[in-house]
């Protein structure tokens, strides 16, 4: 039997050369599943997305999967793209094991804290006051060049991971420090900053809204002193006082210290996110 990808749908375009379309995925002509494919607009043209590869229950465990993953990447490559994306829910254990032997490494996972009721006490001597706005122009530009040496460090080329970084702040922090439901914090040691906290809300899924940590910096010379740990204990704090019940992060593959802090606050990881270079 024959495992292929039939398009259910028109070939959606874009201006800036994105693209995206649905597809069946069929054997021998009878749809067993559906998968959606897409270009990354953070990223550029060149960056695809599969996204939503599902087979039905009677037709798993198959191989039908596979055939499906490598089918995509092959439409993927005939749109241009040089690399491809997947993000793979962290129970879902059979596709992970298939990401794995397809070639694909993690770069980041995704990870949620279900909050307490009552927000967490600060440590004792931890004062933190809002940023400022002549803090705030210094900050955007430090925090966009880290975020983008994140992808560099990871593959990423540094055209896409520049663009990529420009991306996240112009559709997360549009207005700067007026932009609604963001809140930017500072953590202070003998007057001086030693840490800074930017929070704001994300949609989870379709309808399912929560806190999220987009960047959390600790000055090189005040690291190992607890105060990533009070940033993210502030975190939680923001999120109950906005009426928040989950707080959601994101985190880079390798990024073993922030990984054992997140956990050992009872973040959850949600979403393994993995990529491959289509050759």
């Amino acid at each position: 039997m024959t495992t292929t990808l039939r398009p259910a749908g028109p070939l959606q375009q874009t201006p800036d050369g994105g693209r995206s379309r649905t597809y069946d995925v069929c054997v021998n002509s009878r749809r067993v599943g559906a998968v959606h494919l897409s270009t990354d607009p953070a990223f550029g043209a060149a960056s695809g997305v599969i996204e939503g590869l599902r087979v039905d229950e009677p037709d798993r465990r198959r191989g039908r999967g596979t055939v499906a993953a490598l089918a995509s990447e092959e439409v993927l490559r005939s749109w241009g793209c040089a690399e491809v994306q997947i993000s793979v829910p962290a129970d879902a254990e059979a596709a992970l094991r298939m990401a794995r032997s397809l070639g694909y490494t993690e770069r980041s996972r995704n990870m949620v804290k279900e909050l307490a009721a009552e927000p967490p006490a600060l440590p004792e001597g931890v004062e933190v006051r809002p940023m400022t706005g002549s803090e705030f122009t210094e900050w955007e530009a430090r925090a966009k060049e880290g975020f983008a040496r994140s992808w560099i460090d990871r593959g990423v080329p540094e055209d896409q991971a520049r663009a990529k970084a420009d991306d996240s702040h112009r559709r997360y922090l549009p207005q700067g420090l007026a932009t609604p439901g963001v809140a930017i914090h500072v953590v202070v040691r003998d007057g001086r900053p030693a840490g800074f906290l930017w929070t704001g809300r994300i949609e989870l899924e379709p309808g399912r809204w929560a806190a999220f940590v987009y960047d959390i910096e600790v000055a090189e010379e005040q690291r190992g002193r607890g105060y990533g740990r009070a940033l993210m204990l502030l975190a939680e704090r923001v999120a109950r006082e906005t009426g928040e019940e989950l707080l959601g992060l994101h985190v880079f593959a390798g990024n073993t210290p922030a990984l054992r802090l997140y956990e050992s606050l009872g973040y959850r990881t949600t979403l393994v996110n993995s990529a491959k270079e289509l050759l």
